[in-house]
């Protein structure tokens, strides 16, 4: 699924991997609480148009590759993902809420994930004035 993307200006391949914890790195990540979070994250990502090419989650962490358009923005797309997933998982599981003062933490890791190392795209754009 690394297939180039368009929207009306923009043709891009913005591949993105993001990882993110529970607040205090509790392993709260478990049984349906788990599977509802990767219900919620897939509704998200598909209501943004951005293809999830894989999720899988830890306990204590989450990983997302995901494709995300530039002008939306990947931290958009983060935070919308994080806000929803907080909200719906802190209703349906009261446990979560008497553990967590928030389910999240405010922080995330993200790495463009792309197909030339940053060498071979210098060496690119260095020879493009060259005949």
């Amino acid at each position: 699924m690394d297939e180039i993307r368009s929207n009306n200006n923009v043709v891009y391949r913005c591949t993105f991997h993001v990882v993110w914890c529970p607040k205090y790195r509790r392993p709260v990540i478990e049984g349906a609480v788990d599977l509802r979070l990767k219900q919620i994250i897939a509704e998200v990502c598909a209501e943004k148009h951005a293809p999830i090419i894989e999720l899988e989650t830890m306990p204590d962490h989450v990983h997302l590759l995901v494709t995300c358009d530039p002008q939306y923005g990947i931290h958009r797309l983060v935070k919308a993902v994080k806000g929803r997933s907080s909200r719906l998982l802190r209703q349906e599981f009261p446990s979560l809420r008497s553990r967590l003062p928030t389910l999240w933490t405010n922080s995330y890791f993200v790495a463009t994930v792309g197909g030339a190392t940053l060498e071979v795209v210098k060496q690119y754009v260095e020879n493009q004035r060259k005949d």
